[in-house]
């Protein structure tokens, strides 16, 4: 089943939360934790999702590049100026078991602008 959720002004962790709980097959009735689901979340409007207080400013992604001293960092706010759908992707990616169907489930999550 194809779910399609409109994220202009929701909140990025509920939204992302309620994504992998679709993506996880939890809504359908034939749940089963050992299988990795079949419902497709198509998500519209990724650029217009909302973020409270002052995470624009003050939210981080680090990103170590190997050598010492090679840490990498940037603000949420250049994050969503370059790709809003790697924001939303990275949270519902970071909110899925860490197992090995967690690729096969972020496959089927669509993220359009």
């Amino acid at each position: 089943m194809e779910h399609v959720i409109d994220a202009k002004n929701k909140k990025l962790g509920r939204l992302a939360s309620d994504i992998a709980v679709i993506l996880q097959g939890k809504k359908d009735v034939s749940y089963e934790p050992r299988l990795s689901g079949n419902d497709t979340v198509r998500v519209k409007n990724a650029s217009k999702v909302a973020v409270t207080g002052k995470k624009m400013d003050q939210k981080k992604y680090y990103k170590h590049a190997g050598p010492l001293g090679h840490l990498k960092e940037k603000k949420l706010s250049d994050a969503m100026e370059k790709d809003p759908s790697w924001v939303l992707r990275h949270a519902v990616n970071l909110m899925l078991p860490k197992n090995k169907l967690r690729a096969k489930r972020m496959r089927r999550l669509i993220i359009e602008q």
